[in-house]
């Protein structure tokens, strides 16, 4: 099948749109951290496009995509791109060229790991991230991703459908972030006093970058310009739009009032919950998926988090883990043949088998994800620590890991002892004076 020239068009438009989510997602997290630490949760969604990016054309693609052995992993057939060209590659996308697909498959192996800076934000040395990141995507990402979508993989093999990556990204970037959370201990003070966002707008500008970068995400999983691809599309804002007023109508009932940064959480709750299900769904069972998975996510947030006590700082495992795990279960549901010959048929079309399928490739992720990261972050743990020292944590993650602060005092424009004295008393007081406790969507 010859290379088709609008296909391949959309997919490079598609490939720059989920890579902006990336920096949309610092921007998401980085307003919802105090001052002191909006530069290190950037810093390491920024540093994650450049690490993935390396790791992907040297090994990662072939991992995940390359020739099947034993349907656990791909072959190292393709290391350093080696036949990763201008031709199409007939087992993924027949219509653009080979390249076009891995690097559109390489946005969605960055952002993946991003996601999990969520749950440890504040508190972990910038080494170790580096080091847990590239581990973990090449040990848990790569080989999860050749299990769901690589040709051979066993979980395809299974029948699982996860159009574009609620069992790949959120399920195993949620549970990763909730064993991080837990590995690492609460932050200082998390509980008895609190801590809040610094910034809501930059939140919302974050939240309004993902969802328009989520287009990409999920209709460009279609991996042509097509009508699925168009499908994908509505059923993507329209999740996303029914989330928002879950999470909403879940703050109302409440606490007597919605909350923007609550708005701004259920819209990508929405977004998460429909990835699984975006091209085997109906636009009206995406209004019930993402109202549901908005409801659902904002009580994990809110309920779930404060009664069992985990420091998920900025609430990975409460979006992704849980709305991923409900838009995998909801795809067992909802999906139609009508809507995509190519997927099957859910419980609600006559197939209950689908949603045994679901499940299990979704408790196949979250232990693959439990235990992998459980265990590279004990090794990091080992080689280079995994916690800045509480002296480290209290003067903020920006100076300590960074040297530099977000937000400078007008001293700091002056002399570099006048800096020194800045960033080492009065700002750096005043910052940790205010420790609250975040719950996303609550005052």
């Amino acid at each position: 099948m010859p290379i088709d020239a609008g296909d391949t068009a959309f997919i490079i438009f598609s490939t720059a749109l989920v890579m902006l989510m990336t920096p949309g997602l610092s921007l998401f997290y980085g307003g919802m951290v105090r001052q002191k630490n909006v530069l290190s949760i950037i810093a390491q969604s920024f540093v994650a496009i450049a690490l993935i990016s390396i790791q992907w054309v040297l090994f990662g693609y072939s991992l995940a995509f390359g020739p099947d052995h034993a349907h656990l992993i791909g072959g190292l057939d393709w290391l350093g791109f080696a036949g990763v060209g201008m031709g199409p590659n007939p087992n993924y996308a027949p219509t653009i060229p080979h390249a076009a697909f891995a690097m559109f498959q390489l946005m969605f192996a960055i952002i993946t790991p991003a996601l999990i800076t969520g749950s440890f934000a504040e508190r972990m040395r910038f080494p170790a991230f580096l080091l847990f990141t590239l581990l973990w995507t090449t040990l848990v990402y790569d080989p999860l991703a050749h299990w769901v979508w690589g040709t051979g993989g066993w979980l395809r093999n299974l029948g699982a459908l996860d159009f574009a990556g609620g069992t790949v990204v959120h399920i195993s970037s949620g549970i990763s972030g909730l064993v991080a959370a837990l590995v690492l201990g609460r932050r200082q003070n998390y509980g008895s006093a609190a801590i809040v966002p610094h910034n809501i707008p930059m939140t919302v500008l974050g939240a309004g970058l993902l969802w328009f970068g989520w287009f990409g995400f999920n209709a460009g999983s279609a991996l042509a310009a097509n009508g699925l691809a168009v499908h994908a599309l509505v059923t993507t804002d329209t999740s996303a739009a029914a989330a928002t007023f879950g999470w909403m109508m879940v703050e109302w009932l409440r606490h007597r009032r919605p909350t923007v940064l609550g708005a701004a959480s259920g819209a990508v709750a929405g977004l998460v919950a429909i990835t699984p299900a975006a091209g085997f769904v109906t636009p009206l069972a995406a209004v019930v998926i993402g109202l549901v998975g908005g409801i659902i996510c904002c009580l994990a947030v809110s309920v779930l988090k404060a009664k069992l006590g985990y420091d998920d700082s900025l609430d990975a495992f409460g979006c992704h883990g849980i709305g991923g795990t409900w838009g995998a279960l909801a795809t067992g549901l909802f999906a139609t043949q009508a809507v995509n010959p190519a997927g099957a048929n859910g419980l609600l079309y006559g197939n209950p088998g689908l949603l045994g399928t679901q499940a299990v490739a979704a408790l196949v992720a979250i232990g693959f994800a439990a235990v992998g990261s459980l265990v590279l972050l004990k090794a990091v743990q080992a080689l280079v620590g995994v916690r800045v020292s509480p002296e480290d944590e209290e003067a903020g993650l920006d100076l300590t890991q960074h040297g530099e602060s977000a937000y400078p005092q007008p001293e700091y424009f002056g002399s570099p002892g006048a800096a020194t004295a800045s960033f080492g008393t009065t700002s750096q007081k005043a910052q940790t004076g205010r420790q609250e406790t975040l719950y996303l969507g609550e005052t």
